[in-house]
This record gives structure tokens, C-alpha cells and sequence, in this order.
């Protein structure tokens, strides 16, 4: 990733927010081991600011897609509030494994942590904190070796750490190449394929919705397409 990289994947600027399309396998910000990260070319989106833009959310590093950043204090305390009260809706596609029984249904599924050693993975947990997801399927398929595929178009009402990940394992189709929660470390494993493909903001009182898509991404596309989902159609 370089600046230019970066500004090359901007999906939406106005004078409060800008919303870029994350690439999958590279965190969005500095971990305790250092390493490349998106936010350390940041400041190539300033764009005439005095300062660079700042996260608003996070996404995990093996998720791609819309990532929002506020362009100072103000808006940054806007995202922060329609964030915290769940008034950004966002809309993620994946493919799982396995073959879900319904079209789609909601998932109401309290998590917690898994262990004090695990980081941030997490587990359903019914003492936990409450986490909702609405899932349908666009589309179904079997890889080259038989096994059931599902693309689901999931619709977090909550935003728990790893929700999505560790609602679709429990519900018995965990996302295909998840190193944590599915088959991921398996040799030949695919990368995550869970894509932040669309976010609905209402940045400002009595005003048109903001809405941005980001397009699948290449690593997701040979699967979309065995499900059904054609390029033509983004």
C-alpha cells in the first residue's frame, strides 16, 4: 500500500467524512507489533486539512471494504454518536460454508470473550453483550470438491467484535477462509471472505442519507460468481 494507493480507493469525500475502500489483510491501524497499517498513510487524504482524517470504526484486518473516517473533531464526534446509537446501517456480504436451511432469518446471539488469552476472539456467551444479525441468502453453490457454499448478505443491528464471524460458525456455516472461527489454517485456505460492502449514514439532520457501496473484491469475485453474483451487476 502507498498514498497514492490509498487515495486511489477513496469511495466518497465531502467537508465532514470520507469513505475508502479497505483492502483485505492489512489492519487499519498500528498493532503492538508494529507493522504496515493503513492509517500511517492517512495523511495523503487530508486534502487542503490541516490535519489528516481519523478512524471513525474499525474493520478487522481480514475485511475489506467501507471504512469511514471523519475529517476532524467535529465530524468525528458526529460518527462517534450515529455510531454508538446504531443509526449507521451496514451491510456486509460473505460466503460460508455450508448450506443455510432457511433464505434468511435473524440471529439474536449474546457473545463474549473466549478466553483472557485469546485476545479479542469471542464465543456466544448467553451472560454476554447482546448481538443481533439480520441474514438472507443471495445465492448457493458447491465448490470443486462437492462441499455446500452460501452468499449471504448479513445486516449487523449490533457491532460486537467478530459478530458476524462467530454468528455464521455458530448457526453452522462458518465464512470460507476465517483462520479463527472456520477452516482458514487449513493448507491451500482461501483468505476471509466477508466484505464491508455497503454503509447507509444520515451525516446530517434533514438530509438525504449518504450511501456508498464498495465493489467485491478480488479475492471474494470466483466464489460470488459461483453463487450466482455477476460483475455487471455492481
Amino acid at each position: 500500500m502507498t498514498p497514492d494507493d490509498l487515495v486511489s480507493r477513496l469511495l466518497y469525500r465531502d467537508g465532514l467524512m470520507l469513505v475508502v475502500d479497505k483492502p483485505a489483510g492489512l489492519p487499519v491501524h498500528r498493532g503492538p507489533k508494529g507493522g504496515e497499517n493503513l492509517e500511517d498513510h492517512f495523511d495523503a487524504l487530508r486534502f487542503g486539512l490541516p490535519r489528516a482524517p481519523a478512524l471513525a470504526h474499525r474493520l478487522d484486518r481480514d475485511t475489506s471494504g467501507c471504512l469511514v473516517l471523519g475529517r476532524h473533531r467535529k465530524a468525528l464526534e458526529r460518527l462517534g454518536k450515529l455510531f454508538h446509537d446504531g443509526r449507521i446501517k451496514k451491510t456486509y456480504w460473505a460466503i460460508v460454508e455450508g448450506a443455510p436451511s432457511e433464505e434468511g432469518g435473524h440471529i439474536d446471539m449474546a457473545l463474549g470473550r473466549l478466553d483472557s488469552t485469546r485476545g479479542w476472539w469471542m464465543r456466544p456467551d448467553p451472560l454476554g453483550l447482546p448481538a443481533q444479525t439480520d441474514w438472507r441468502v443471495l445465492g448457493r453453490a458447491r465448490d470443486a470438491q462437492g462441499n455446500d457454499l452460501a452468499f449471504l448478505e448479513l445486516r449487523p443491528q449490533t457491532g460486537r467484535t467478530h459478530q458476524l464471524r462467530v454468528h455464521c460458525q455458530a448457526m453452522g456455516w462458518p465464512m470460507l477462509g476465517d483462520p479463527v472461527y472456520g477452516h482458514g489454517k487449513r493448507e491451500g485456505a482461501p483468505p476471509l471472505h466477508l466484505h464491508a460492502r455497503e454503509i447507509d449514514i444520515p451525516m446530517r439532520e434533514n438530509k438525504e442519507r449518504i450511501v456508498v457501496r464498495a465493489p467485491a473484491p478480488a479475492h471474494m469475485r470466483e466464489a460470488l460468481a459461483l453463487c450466482g453474483w455477476r460483475a455487471e451487476a455492481e
